[in-house]
C-alpha cells in the first residue's frame, strides 16, 4: 500500500468542493453495536457524521449498520457488498479474525475500504487507516505507571478483546515499564467490559492479598475495577489507570481523586474522521490514502479541564 500524508488544508479545500455530479456512490459504516461507553461515544459521533455528510454531498449515500457480534457484523458487510453495491466501507472491526475475510472481500470487488480502529489480521487489504496511537497509549500508560510507582510495585493488568490493538497497547505497556521494579502479578482479559471486569477483579482481589495499582486501559473496565475493590473493601490498591477519555472518569481526574490521578486519551470520534476522509476520497482528487494516526496524550490533573466535554454522550 502506498502511505501518502493527509494535511489539514487538503481535507479543507476537498470538503469546500461541490460534490460530483454523477450517479451516487453508496458507503457502508459497519461498527460494533453500543456495548460499552466508547463504543457508546463511537455510535454518537458516527451517526452525526452520516447525518452530516448527507447533506454536504448529495451525491453520497451512506449505510450506517451495528453489530453485537462478529458474526452480525460479517451478515451485515456481506449484505452491504450483495444488495447496495457500495463504493466504499468504513469499518471498525469488532473482532480482527473474523472480519478479515468479508473486508477482503469488499476490497477485491474493488471497492475502497477504510479500516477503523482495530486492524485486519491481514495487512495491506485497506486503503485508509485511521486509528489511535495504540503502541502510544501502551507507552503514555506504563510511563505514567513508572513516574507514579517510582520504587516499583505489584499491579495486575486488565487487555480488552483479542485483537490487534490490544496487542500493540500490550505490548507498548510492557516496554515502557521494563527494568522499572514494576512487577506485573497477572494480566486477564477485561473485554472492555465493566461486569466482566468486576468479575475478573474479583478473582485478583481472592488471589493476591497485596495489589499496589492497576493498569485496567480502558475507562469501562476502570469503572468494574474500582466497583470491585469497593466491594471487597480493599485498601491497598493506590490507584486505577483507565483511558480513553471518559467524562465520567476526566472529572475524577480533574477534581483530584487520588484513585483515579491521570487518564489517557482515546477519541472515539476517530469513526466520523474516518467517515469524513472516506466522502473526500471518493468526491475529491485529495489524497487521503494510507494512515492517519490520532496521538495519545497523558491527561493530569493539571490540564483535565481541557479534555471534559459536559455535552459527549462518552
Amino acid at each position: 500500500m502506498k502511505f501518502t500524508t493527509v494535511t489539514a488544508a487538503a481535507m479543507v479545500a476537498a470538503l469546500a468542493a461541490p460534490a460530483w455530479a454523477q450517479d451516487t456512490k453508496v458507503i457502508g459504516v459497519s461498527i460494533p453495536a453500543a456495548t460499552h461507553g466508547w463504543a457508546g461515544g463511537m455510535n454518537f459521533h458516527a451517526q452525526e457524521a452520516v447525518d452530516r455528510l448527507e447533506e454536504v454531498y448529495p451525491g453520497l449515500d451512506f449505510v450506517l449498520a451495528t453489530a453485537s457480534d462478529a458474526a452480525k457484523q460479517v451478515d451485515d458487510i456481506e449484505d452491504m457488498l450483495a444488495t447496495r453495491n457500495i463504493s466504499a466501507l468504513v469499518v471498525l472491526p469488532f473482532e480482527s479474525e473474523p472480519l478479515t475475510g468479508p473486508v477482503q472481500a469488499v476490497a477485491e470487488s474493488g471497492a475502497w475500504v477504510t479500516v477503523v480502529d482495530r486492524g485486519l489480521a491481514v495487512e495491506g487489504i485497506e486503503d485508509l487507516y485511521v486509528a489511535g496511537d495504540n503502541s502510544g497509549f501502551g507507552t503514555v500508560s506504563g510511563e505514567f505507571m513508572v513516574s507514579a510507582m517510582p520504587e516499583g510495585g505489584d499491579i495486575v493488568v486488565f487487555r480488552g478483546i483479542p485483537t490487534t490493538i490490544d496487542n500493540e497497547r500490550v505490548a507498548g505497556f510492557e516496554a515502557a515499564i521494563e527494568g522499572s521494579g514494576i512487577n506485573v502479578l497477572a494480566m486477564e482479559h477485561g473485554n472492555w467490559n465493566r461486569d466482566d471486569s468486576f468479575t475478573v477483579m474479583e478473582d485478583f482481589l481472592s488471589k493476591y492479598d497485596k495489589i499496589d495499582a492497576v493498569w485496567a486501559s480502558d475507562d469501562d473496565m476502570a469503572i468494574g475495577v474500582l466497583a470491585a475493590i469497593e466491594a471487597a473493601g480493599r485498601d491497598d490498591i493506590q490507584f486505577v489507570l483507565g483511558g480513553a477519555g471518559m467524562k465520567e472518569m476526566i472529572a475524577r481526574t480533574r477534581d483530584g481523586d487520588a484513585m483515579i490521578p491521570a487518564n489517557v486519551t482515546y477519541p472515539p470520534a476517530m469513526i466520523a474522521t474516518a467517515i469524513e476522509m472516506t466522502a473526500v476520497g471518493l468526491t475529491s482528487t485529495a489524497p487521503v490514502s494510507g494512515t492517519f494516526v490520532i496521538g495519545s496524550v497523558l491527561v493530569t490533573q493539571e490540564n483535565a479541564a481541557e479534555f471534559y466535554y459536559a455535552d459527549s454522550p462518552f
